[in-house]
């Protein structure tokens, strides 16, 4: 790797450097600073060298491994140098190069460039000597111990959130997906909505034709047609008002015109464009506000995504991607994401069901000097006391998590867990069996490395060295044949394997079905993902309602299918599949199935989840019939469609 390196320099500046390196031993300059970086590639000039030069050599060497790292490449993503903070970002701007100017002979720019820290301080190349000064204390093989010896039971969190975990609704509602998702698109946020489209969409208008506002109907019947796209994914949009016999899709003609969309698309805006104005007339200046076009329903999403649930006492921190490559200064390159290009969002997500409850918008780095770095500040930020309450596990991944973060969430009463790097530890590589286990505390932090098919190292405060707990893995054997074996595995492994994919879920719910398409605007691309949070938020709330009431909930595509309906007012409302019309009898009496309380039962239409022995003798379906679980008079009450045809 190293030769490499060499190699590639000196097709970058020439057999030139090698000269005068040669020309420097000969004269026996060993003034330190004033010839480093003064040569590239070290080898044997002059067998007649004196102390002096001998003392060159080493400090030339010393350089070289400095100005080698800089060309070597960073495989992990990840800017890994001075990393005092601990917050190292990913750019996709190309690593800049050594000028030649930087390592010509002159003594200003010799002595400038040539200090170990000014080397170290550029994107963090110097990568050996920056470990060592970004650590909070410095770790001997000595400190960690084995599995076998005993580690203290650490202070167990005692769970007291601000709020009761779960869905902030009444327990008995009974809600319809149009009413989850109002609760993050109310009445008052499209309102807004159209006071600033109408208003952009009359600015920009300049047909002979007057600006006709849009109502409040056919915003409902936009939002359908945004949903609908993403249930049915077409190459184009025109495609969905194509009528040839390939595409031939009713539904979008039905419920509104092609250029009735294209319309709306254009006018679409979420901020006022007097304010717009006045904040584009502040550029260049601390007032600007980069996100002021979509403030107003940014901060919207945000105080609804945290009134209408509150999270469970395992929750996650991570990042986010909204696809993009717009020329914006938002945007930004994430190496190992499968998203890489797009705007950067940091997610507090209920580990249990994926819930998105915060989130903010990711600027760049802004007050430099007050911030602790970017992970630090998210997660102090988003994890906040106040909101959560008291007791609460968060478990991130090793971008955020520090010795310093860890201790001041433990002040807030805020336990975590999370993979950490090892050059944050100190940790050096030790050969080990598959299994093995050491560890070693410090004050209330447990570091814990155990040997998988890689190494893995955790950081936790409310975790145990060991529980002995196990692990099955495949594992070839010596003879070449596979089999399962059982590993020890630390407890804090298995936690964060089961918590750590709260925001993962969320990201995978919006993926199935998003509306995120291509725009000429970025900020349409933040109200399009804004749109994914409502939709999948309201459906996981539809989720946890169904639970409580021992309801079978609908999947995420039936539940996206009936908010279209119901937005575009094209169908009957969400409620189960209740009496068929053929039963107009006014008799209907219960009757057991076989005549016995335990056999022949079946599985209850209304509910379809417990079974049961009783049946409706008229509708013929099985139906509950308990105190605690009366589908049968759910199944038997009039729907407003039944009472609209009687009159």
């Amino acid at each position: 790797m190293r030769m490499d390196a060499t190699l590639k320099i000196k097709e970058e500046f020439g057999d030139g450097i090698k000269e005068e390196y040669d020309d420097t031993v000969e004269n026996g300059k060993s003034s330190g600073n004033e010839n480093k970086l003064e040569t590239i590639e070290l080898e044997d000039s002059s067998t007649e060298s004196d102390a002096s030069s001998v003392d060159s050599k080493e400090e030339l060497q010393d350089d070289l491994d400095l100005v080698l790292d800089q060309f070597s490449d960073d495989d992990d993503g990840y800017d890994d140098g001075d990393d005092a903070d601990w917050n190292p970002e990913v750019t996709p701007r190309k690593k800049r190069r050594t000028s030649l100017s930087s390592i010509s002979p002159s003594p200003a720019k010799s002595s400038r460039t040539a200090s170990p820290s000014s080397v170290q301080s550029k994107k963090g190349k110097g990568r050996k000597s920056s470990v060592s000064r970004s650590l909070p204390f410095s770790i001997s093989e000595d400190k960690w111990k084995s599995v076998d010896e005993p580690d203290i039971e650490p202070t167990q969190p005692h769970f007291r959130p601000r709020l009761t975990p779960g869905v902030q609704l009444v327990s008995n509602a009974s809600c319809s997906p149009l009413q989850y998702f109002e609760l993050f698109f109310s009445k008052s946020v499209i309102r807004t909505i159209l006071e600033n489209s109408n208003a952009y969409g009359a600015m920009r208008h300049k047909e002979k034709k007057p600006w006709q506002d849009i109502s409040v109907k056919d915003f409902k019947t936009y939002l359908a047609m945004v949903i609908y796209m993403g249930l049915l994914k077409c190459f184009s949009l025109k495609d969905y008002w194509k009528r040839s016999d390939i595409y031939s899709l009713p539904y979008p003609a039905k419920i509104m015109s092609g250029r009735t969309f294209f319309r709306m698309c254009a006018a679409l805006h979420v901020s006022d464009p007097k304010l717009d104005a006045e904040n584009d007339a502040k550029k260049g200046t601390p007032e600007y506000d980069r996100l002021c076009r979509i403030k107003p329903l940014y901060q919207d999403i945000r105080d609804a995504c945290r009134s209408s649930f509150h999270p469970f006492q395992n929750i996650s921190i991570d990042e986010r991607m909204v696809a993009s490559k717009a020329r914006h200064g938002l945007k930004q390159y994430m190496k190992n994401k499968p998203t890489k290009w797009g705007y950067k969002l940091f997610v507090l997500a209920d580990s249990l069901c994926g819930y998105t409850w915060d989130f903010f918008i990711y600027e760049g780095k802004m007050n430099v000097e007050q911030s602790k770095g970017i992970s630090y500040d998210a997660v102090i930020s988003l994890a906040n006391e106040r909101l959560l309450g008291a007791g609460y596990k968060l478990f991130v991944d090793n971008f955020y998590t520090s010795p310093k973060l860890f201790r001041d969430l433990l002040a807030k009463k805020i336990w975590a867990c999370g993979t950490v790097r090892a050059n944050r530890i100190g940790h050096s590589k030790k050969q080990a069996p598959r299994g093995n286990i050491r560890w070693f505390r410090e004050d209330n932090l447990l570091f814990v490395e155990w040997k998988d098919k890689r190494d893995v190292l955790m950081c936790s405060t409310f975790h145990k060295a060991f529980n002995g707990d196990t692990i099955k893995r495949n594992v070839k054997g010596a003879d070449g044949v596979w089999a399962i074996q059982d590993f020890s595995v630390p407890a804090a492994v298995l936690d964060y394997n089961k918590h750590m994919g709260g925001v993962d879920l969320s990201d995978a719910l919006i993926g199935y079905y998003t509306v995120l398409h291509k725009t000429r605007k970025w900020y349409r691309s933040f109200f399009y993902h804004f749109v994914d949070i409502a939709v999948v938020n309201a459906f996981i709330l539809h989720q946890q309602m169904a639970k409580m009431k021992n309801q079978k909930p609908l999947t995420q595509k039936a539940f996206r299918e009936a908010l279209v309906r119901e937005l575009a007012g094209t169908g009957p409302e969400y409620a189960p599949n209740r009496m068929p019309p053929a039963c107009t009898s006014d008799s209907h009496l219960p009757k057991h199935i076989s005549g016995h309380s335990t056999f022949g039962r079946r599985t209850c239409k209304m509910c379809k989840i417990h079974k049961t022995p009783v049946m409706c003798e008229t509708c013929q379906v099985a139906l509950c019939f308990v105190p605690n679980r009366d589908c049968y008079r759910e199944w038997h009450k009039p729907r407003p469609s039944d009472e609209s045809d009687t009159e």
